[in-house]
């Protein structure tokens, strides 16, 4: 049975459900495997879902001969935008 595709924000969402009731040490044994296995499978769509956009945003940023149109590397999450 296949449930409704999350878009990104609520599969990060998931996430953040998932670590925050990990962390609060009341699941049983059972029950953490079973987050850890939903959350990898959410971290691994996530990173899918992100070299996609990059992909994207690189096609859009090339010139109409192809060729990249005086393009750089797009930052890391964690760099601070100037």
């Amino acid at each position: 049975m296949s449930e409704k595709k999350k878009n990104f924000e609520e599969s990060i969402a998931e996430l953040e459900k998932i670590v925050e009731a990990m962390e609060n040490g009341e699941m049983g044994l059972e029950d953490m495997v079973a987050a850890f296995e939903r959350g990898q499978r959410l971290v691994k769509d996530c990173g899918r879902r992100l070299d996609e956009i990059e992909r994207r945003i690189e096609v859009i940023r090339q010139g109409a001969d192809g060729a990249p149109a005086g393009t750089s590397p797009l930052p890391d999450m964690d760099t601070p935008v100037a």
